[in-house]
């Protein structure tokens, strides 16, 4: 989104278009919304930025509920901004930390800032792009008073007058293989603030562990099956004594695991009666082996993310399976077997082994009323599959 489109958005009849239309979803629902305003007479930039905002509402009510009802946003800004839920988990940090002053550095649509300065935290926002600066002091013009917009780059800010930073440093969606000096701002320099003030740094999950600065508190997060991000924490924001850290929030519940430092991995099992699988979060943060162990249970394959015992469990930190019966590795003797079981409707999934899901699932030819699902991975050496039921 440039300047000019920001300026058409921002205009008065633009917000009464957008709140009158409410929110869009599908192609369909667009194409009759824009007849509808092309007829009554709207211009053809308008009426784009009118139903790509209505459409773009829909999608941020995952991340905002209710909130994104009253709020603008650019498509890349709602892709990377952070969910309310979670961006007030953020914020509670800094509050509990006594940290009452807070720059946003990089801030997008002001997803984290909209968490600080709705905790009562003096928030300085800053976007180095003007159109996005402007959708942020959109959104949280309602909260003026603990909360301000700048468009500056993040190096150019005057910090002296805050008492902790949260920085999301740019970069290209799905690329965390970036150099340092290719985020912006740069991670070196993100790195060195770190050192001088109390800060949170929110990177991709997939973020390379062997970048991680020494003596800071990584923290990794799943929502509901979905591993969003790894936020690092220095000085005041850091736990004593935590290292690795793995937020899981399911249904609005959350739980975590904190370690000093990697978990060593739990010893090498046969198949139990149930087969577990790690939340994202915990296998990022490499905290399988705790896990393990306090279900008492073992790994399937040594680095392999299942995990396998003979009792159920209900812990928040994985999804469960009950199995059935190990059936051949073959896709043949697998299509056979599905087909005497009556198995129509079949997940799959697979760890350690080269399988394409889709692919197989072509090749079984399904058929049947019965639902189960397949794991495929590996048992010790051996490659297996496990006919199983969720739990």
């Amino acid at each position: 989104m440039d300047t000019d489109e920001i300026t058409v958005l921002l205009s008065p009849e633009a917000l009464r278009l957008i709140d009158g239309l409410g929110e869009i979803d599908g192609t369909d629902a667009a194409a009759r919304a824009v007849s509808r305003l092309r007829a009554a007479g709207h211009g053809s930039d308008l009426v784009a930025a009118v139903v790509g905002q209505a459409r773009l509402r829909h999608r941020a009510r995952a991340k905002f509920g209710d909130l994104a009802g009253r709020m603008l946003f650019t498509r890349a800004g709602l892709e990377q901004a952070t969910r309310l839920e979670i961006a007030a988990r953020h914020a509670a940090r800094f509050r509990d930390a006594g940290l009452r002053r807070v720059a946003d550095l990089g801030c997008g649509i002001g997803g984290d800032a909209l968490g600080f300065a709705g905790l009562g935290l003096q928030v300085l926002a800053v976007d180095a792009d003007e159109a996005t600066a402007a959708v942020a002091a959109f959104n949280l013009a309602p909260l003026r008073e603990t909360a301000s917009v700048r468009c500056a780059l993040a190096q150019d800010v005057d910090l002296s007058n805050v008492d902790a930073v949260w920085l999301d440093p740019a970069r290209r969606a799905g690329d965390e293989r970036l150099r340092a000096d290719e985020w912006s701002p740069p991670l070196k320099w993100v790195f060195g603030l770190m050192e001088r003030l109390p800060a949170g740094v929110k990177l991709g999950p997939g973020f390379d562990r062997d970048r991680i600065p020494a003596g800071v508190e990584a923290q990794w997060i799943s929502v509901d099956g979905s591993t969003i991000e790894l936020v690092l924490w220095s000085g005041a924001l850091a736990r004593e004594g935590v290292a690795r850290a793995a937020l899981v929030v399911r249904g609005g519940r959350a739980a975590e695991l904190t370690a000093a430092g990697d978990a060593d991995d739990a010893e090498v099992r046969e198949p139990g009666t149930y087969v577990h699988e790690p939340e994202g979060a915990v296998i990022r943060a490499r905290l399988i082996g705790e896990v393990a162990r306090r279900l008492d249970a073992g790994m399937l394959a040594s680095g392999i993310a299942y995990l396998t015992s003979d009792e159920p469990t209900d812990s928040p930190f994985v999804q469960s399976f009950r199995v059935r019966e190990q059936l051949p590795f073959d896709v043949k003797a697998l299509a056979r077997a599905l087909r005497e079981r009556g198995i129509g409707t079949l997940e799959i999934k697979k760890r350690g082994v080269d399988v394409d899901p889709a692919q197989l699932r072509r090749r079984l030819k399904l058929q049947g009323a019965g639902a189960a699902t397949l794991i495929l991975t590996r048992c010790g050496a051996r490659r297996t599959a496990l006919l199983c039921d969720r739990v």
